[in-house]
């Protein structure tokens, strides 16, 4: 399974996620892509396999991963203080990879219906959730 981790900003939702990730599935493969440098640096940092930044290099590479994951604002316009694209947005939300999205509550966007969880614990969760599913594709094959 290659899982494409999305982050922005400093990278620091998406450097937590790389880390328990690898934690718990070290032979994991991980690309780390960032909206910038920075973000996909300390996603590197923190134990992806490989990465790459800006809006080109998420376009690309959505439609080539089995799993995208990351806050829910990788799927907005302008999300993560304006740095998602519309081209990313529409990229990330198109591919035919499962989305597994950490519903991060900032701005003026709420999830309805969604307890607001420590993000620890949220990663947590979506942790457990890539591991069942790397047991059931294997299962499968």
């Amino acid at each position: 399974m290659r899982i494409a981790v999305i982050d922005g900003q400093g990278g620091g939702i998406g450097k937590h996620i790389v880390e328990q990730l690898r934690k718990k599935i070290p032979e994991l493969e991980i690309l780390a892509l960032g909206t910038n440098a920075l973000a996909t640096g300390a996603m590197l940092r923190a134990g992806a396999t490989e990465g790459a930044s800006g809006e080109s290099a998420i376009c690309y590479n959505a439609g080539r991963v089995d799993l995208i994951v990351g806050s829910a604002a990788i799927i907005m316009v302008y999300g993560l203080l304006g740095e998602i694209t519309p081209g990313m947005a529409s990229a990330i939300a198109n591919s035919k990879a499962d989305k597994l999205l950490i519903p991060i509550q900032r701005g003026n966007i709420q999830f309805v219906g969604v307890q607001r969880i420590p993000l620890p614990h949220l990663i947590e969760t979506l942790v457990i959730d890539v591991e069942r599913r790397l047991a059931n594709d294997q299962n499968n094959n």
